[in-house]
């Protein structure tokens, strides 16, 4: 079969390592699933993975891809597929399992024509949903449901701040925050983003660093050091910082005096489970909002999205179909 994965390893220059290339169809275990994938978006963890973050050279080489929607072939139904692979008997939040992984980490990922996950890790696909819009679900979206509607204590009414407003789990947090009743504030580097930002349901916004009119409630943070200080400083006092990612940098300025006195919270996000997974289905179905997919290019491309990934140069998602 046709697929994206991690050959090496670069830092400085991550797409050296990725070949789009065959590899073996995989076969099912007991109490897994093959799924013909239909469509697969790229993540900023497929970036990461190929900069050895999170793998070692041991594992490689490692089919990249977090997200897929595809035909399961044991039932032959619609699916979407959940990425978070648990360790065997875990019940309970998926995220909280210290053992627990991501498609692409031990486990073949999903830039292929096909990708075997656990029974349990497929849930239906709405037949209005495109698999193009559905294969956006499972990782950006869902991280931002979790964050908006899980992990912060936002209310209608209430203001959040979104850095790097373009971005797949920012531009996701964007529209869900807007459908929901929020007052959103959004930032982004460039004019023509900061329009984009509007497009996508933001009240206002900012270049990156602007001084905004009120203080938010609640920042969703997932740029890390070339946004943190503006986030915390953006803050009313006992507002919450709920970060899911890095993409700039891990060692941002701490600004723990702010953080004291102003008795901030930095609340940490990853993914969702599987039952917020239903609920962000749930929730765009009977709000109509689908994924803002910035394009669809061919799997044989997936070299193409990356760059674009690493450039900043996209607006939602990007979407490869095999």
């Amino acid at each position: 079969m046709l697929a994206a994965y991690a050959s090496s390893f670069s830092t400085e220059k991550p797409l050296e390592g990725l070949v789009v290339g065959e590899r073996p169809d995989p076969v099912a275990p007991e109490g897994w699933t093959r799924v013909a994938v239909k469509a697969a978006s790229l993540n900023h963890h497929d970036l990461w993975t190929l900069r050895g973050v999170g793998i070692t050279e041991a594992q490689l080489p490692m089919i990249l891809g977090c997200d897929a929607a595809g035909i399961d072939e044991s039932t032959g139904a619609e699916v979407i597929v959940h990425s978070v692979i648990t360790t065997e008997g875990w019940t309970g939040d998926e995220t909280l399992d210290p053992g627990r992984s991501l498609l692409s980490e031990k486990h073949q990922g999903s830039l292929a024509e096909y990708v075997i996950v656990p029974k349990q890790n497929v849930v239906p696909k709405p037949a209005e949903f495109s698999f193009e819009a559905a294969a956006c679900l499972s990782t950006a979206w869902l991280t931002a449901y979790r964050m908006l509607f899980v992990q912060s204590r936002l209310r209608p009414g209430q203001t959040v701040l979104v850095q790097g407003a373009t971005g797949g789990v920012a531009s996701a947090a964007i529209a869900m925050a807007r459908a929901a009743g929020l007052q959103v504030f959004a930032t982004a580097r460039t004019p023509a983003k900061q329009a984009k930002a509007l497009e996508l349901g933001a009240h206002a916004s900012f270049e990156s660093g602007a001084r905004l009119p009120q203080r938010a409630d609640a920042v969703i943070e997932t740029i890390g050091a070339a946004t943190w200080s503006h986030s915390v400083k953006s803050l009313r006092p006992g507002g919450q910082i709920i970060i899911s990612g890095a993409t700039s940098g891990f060692a941002p300025p701490a600004e723990l005096n702010r953080i004291f006195f102003l008795q901030l919270e930095v609340i940490g996000s990853t993914m969702g489970t599987r039952t917020e997974l239903a609920d962000l289905i749930n929730f765009l179905r009977v709000t109509g909002l689908r994924p803002h997919i910035d394009r669809v290019i061919p799997l044989s491309q997936a070299a193409d999205g990356l760059a674009a990934i690493e450039a900043g140069d996209l607006v939602g998602k990007i979407v490869l179909t095999p």
